[in-house]
């Protein structure tokens, strides 16, 4: 029982401090979203997923293409 509540709690402060995060960035946005912008993700220079740029375009993931 006491791992169930220490599990909960655990994992209520996280989804408190990923709250903190958002409320506290300009727009509620997470920088750095696309992981093709990191070359250890990204080993084979694939496009991103998320936004459709290869790794040569990227000034800002802003999630348009």
């Amino acid at each position: 029982m006491m791992s169930v509540i220490v599990t909960i709690l655990v994992l209520g402060l996280c989804v408190l401090g990923i709250s903190i995060k958002i409320w506290a960035k300009k727009d509620g946005e997470f920088s750095g979203t696309c992981a093709s912008q990191n070359p250890y993700l990204n080993k084979n220079g694939e496009n991103c997923s998320f936004c459709g740029k290869n790794p040569s375009e990227f000034n800002q993931c802003d999630g348009k293409s």
